[in-house]
């Protein structure tokens, strides 16, 4: 009996043996330079969640393993003297299996420079394309399980490249008196990933106007921390104005802003940040704009808001980056100028809304109290080198000293899902707006005829993707119960927030275009088309002047995404 049993308990030690190894697996790869060169005694972390399984270092071949690992979702990163970290998140590895991970060290240099040297002599080699494309940092994954080998390129969605770029080419068309002269503008935006969790970013949209051109450049770096999203940015403007009188031809305004978004026991949700604002016309003037918000979720579809806001949000944020003017009348910091010097519009916004998902049907009310100083109100026209009107030849506008105003309101937001990304809303509120109070005025008398006047608004929205077509459309209107320089609740930042009057912003894919190194789209960007709310004044030589909160404006070119 006992020779009996000895086979069996052996044979039975060795299956428990084998079974016990197939629940580990092994990562495996090697460490290279941006060149390709492989990297000696470059240290390798395995990490399971936030708890380090294994160190590693490469040996002469920049070879590395890490073997008994059980079976789970790893981190692996690569570090190493003269060079960033390199990390390459969610690695699984399944019980038995073995996984090449290969990873990329990039020096500082490498990983901030946008236009690396051309690596060949050839004029055809499409430097811009091959700069865009660059695989730095893109480690390969190759899986062995149950001996079966895949080699595989590790995949990038349009949203995890390493570098995205942006460009877009647009034209204006006069308004005839109105605003908005006939303009040449170019935007772009580059961003790049660094760190696994941070993004670099440049964005800009400069005009080509009558007189200097306008632009509008920032620069910018967040991170994701889980929790946490810190973002700080720099931005410079500059904006075309008559040498007479500007005394300098322009405005020139920089920006220092700092912000983060953070989430507290999936509770309480915390935005905040300011902006600090040093802007150079005819004199200096600095000015700091604090914001916050906080979101509470009663439950999975109930959300209590409290919002604290110093400058109005801006309504082309909606529609993409390469619609965003570099004119005066839509860009901040709001300017104008009293007595011959500068001033920035400061302003004071609270608001306390509830929010309510039903089903496809989202509802919001909201209350809300302004407080606004040296309101910036636009006009169009010709103000005769009027020492306390601000103009800007680039978007045939120009700003004026609107002086005190308060006001209290309140908004109900309604918004359908109709079918896929397409959403119909309606938006009504009540408040204060700024009016001049006649219809006969010459411009000698609108400071002292400007007051503040009761008003309702209502806002109709169309917006989405339309199915198949892939045309991404926004087609608004907003009715005001009477005129006004200043539209009806102008912090408005919920789903209901629109450009006054009849709007519509097509994007349209352009199918066809295969051959070219990304996407190419179709943009028509038309604002209040029917020139309302208007109003019109004598000018100081006789010719009439128009103040209005929004001018008409109709702009149309070619984006492309790279």
């Amino acid at each position: 009996m006992a020779r009996k049993l000895i086979p069996t308990i052996v044979l039975l030690a060795v299956s428990l043996a084998a079974s016990a190894q197939t629940r580990t697996g092994t990562i495996t790869g090697s460490v290279r330079n941006s060149e390709g060169v492989p990297q000696m005694g470059a240290a390798v972390k395995v990490l399971l969640g936030a708890s380090e399984i294994v160190t590693v270092f490469t040996d002469g071949q920049g070879r590395y393993n890490a073997v008994n690992l059980p079976a789970g979702t790893y981190v692996v990163r690569a570090s190493a003297t003269a060079f960033l970290p390199s990390l390459r998140e969610n690695v699984p590895l399944k019980a038995g299996a073995h996984l090449v991970v290969n990873l990329t060290l990039s020096t500082l240099f490498e990983a901030v420079q946008l236009l690396p040297k051309r690596r060949g002599s050839s004029e055809d080699e499409e430097d811009w394309k091959w700069t865009l494309r660059s695989a730095s940092n893109r480690p390969i994954l190759r899986m062995v399980d149950d001996s079966a080998v895949v080699v595989s390129e590790q995949g990038k969605s349009a949203d995890d490249r390493v570098l995205k770029a942006k460009v877009a080419f647009l034209a204006g068309g006069g308004a005839e008196g109105f605003g908005s002269t006939s303009d040449m503008t170019t935007a772009f935006n580059v961003e790049r990933s660094m760190f696994s969790t941070g993004t670099v970013s440049l964005r800009g949209n400069v005009g080509y106007g009558d007189a200097n051109p306008s632009a509008v450049v920032r620069a910018g770096y967040r991170r994701d921390l889980g929790n946490s999203h810190p973002e700080v940015a720099f931005t410079m403007r500059r904006y075309a104005a008559p040498d007479a009188m500007l005394r300098g031809g322009a405005m020139q305004a920089l920006a220092l802003s700092v912000n983060d978004r953070t989430s507290i026991g999936g509770v309480l949700d915390l935005m905040y940040g300011g902006e600090f604002q040093s802007v150079q016309v005819v004199g200096h003037v600095n000015a700091y704009r604090p914001f916050g918000a906080a979101d509470l979720h009663l439950g999975p579809n109930t959300v209590v808001e409290y919002r604290y806001a110093t400058s109005a949000p801006n309504t082309r944020l909606e529609k993409g980056f390469d619609t965003s003017p570099a004119d005066l009348s839509e860009t901040a910091p709001r300017m104008s100028l009293a007595g011959g010097g500068p001033q920035i519009e400061r302003a004071r916004h609270q608001e306390v809304s509830v929010s309510r998902r039903l089903g496809k049907t989202n509802i919001q009310v909201a209350a809300y109290t302004d407080h606004i100083r040296n309101a910036a109100l636009i006009g169009a026209g010709d103000p005769s080198d009027d020492l306390n009107t601000l103009a800007d030849v680039y978007s045939g506008t120009f700003t004026y000293d609107g002086g005190r105003f308060d006001t209290n309101g309140m908004r109900v937001v309604v918004q359908r899902k109709l079918t896929g990304d397409l959403a119909a809303t309606v938006d009504y509120a009540m408040g204060g707006v700024v009016d001049l109070g006649t219809s006969k005025a010459t411009w000698q008398d609108v400071s002292g005829l400007l007051r503040a006047e009761h008003r309702h608004a209502v806002a109709t929205k169309f917006s989405g993707t339309i199915p198949h077509a892939g045309t991404k459309v926004i087609a608004s209107y907003r009715w005001t119960s009477g005129s006004g320089l200043t539209p009806v609740d102008m912090f408005n930042a919920s789903a209901g927030q629109t450009d006054p009057f009849f709007s519509i912003f097509l994007r349209q894919p352009i199918p066809g275009t295969r051959m070219l190194p990304g996407k190419m789209e179709a943009l028509v960007d038309i604002r209040n088309l029917l020139a309302q709310g208007y109003v019109p004044v004598v000018g100081q030589d006789g010719n009439t002047l128009y103040l209005v909160q929004s001018t008409r404006a109709v702009r149309g070119g070619l984006a492309f995404t790279f």
